[in-house]
């Protein structure tokens, strides 16, 4: 037999490739075991590594830890693996959507402080605000840069400013 008689079909996965899925088997785990039990809801688990995650918080042993990880790295083995994935890159979308929205709120405080012809665009994209608390903590706000103190006004806009987009 030669080299070119074997096929890649036939070889097995390498000892290291198989601690590798291991490894990265457990972390999923971790992930879920760090999670608070609402959000770990969203996933497709089964009972019995349900049981584990639960039972994970109860070991205090640092090497019984470490064998119980295994263990869920093991049962992680027979879940919908696919499935799981998609509800941790659907939560991470959620998350990036939730910065994005932030980051717009700071571009109008900052807009806000900066420009007087901001606070016309703000009140037509949210008709609703507080006008007047609006006007207020621009001033405040304002003062507190140009004195050089600490931002609670600034704070308490931005405060007003989500409360209005209501995020």
């Amino acid at each position: 037999m030669t080299q070119d008689d074997f096929s890649p079909a036939d070889e097995r996965p390498s000892k290291s490739q198989l601690k590798r899925e291991m490894h990265a088997l457990q972390e999923l785990g971790e992930r879920l075991i760090a999670m608070r039990e609402a959000e770990r809801d969203r996933f497709p688990l089964s009972d019995d590594l349900l049981a584990a995650i639960e039972e994970t918080g109860r070991i205090r042993a640092r090497e019984a830890r470490r064998r119980h990880m295994q263990y869920v790295g093991k049962l992680m083995r027979r879940e919908d693996l696919e499935g799981i994935q998609a509800v941790f890159d659907e939560m991470d979308r959620e998350q990036l959507r939730r910065d994005h929205a932030f980051h717009r709120l700071e571009q109008w405080r900052d807009r806000l402080i900066e420009n007087d012809d901001a606070l016309e665009a703000f009140i037509a994209d949210y008709p609703d605000v507080d006008r007047q608390a609006l006007r207020q903590l621009i001033r405040n706000a304002r003062r507190e840069r140009d004195q050089g103190k600490p931002p609670t006004n600034a704070r308490r806009l931005f405060k007003l400013i989500r409360e209005t987009a209501e995020l």
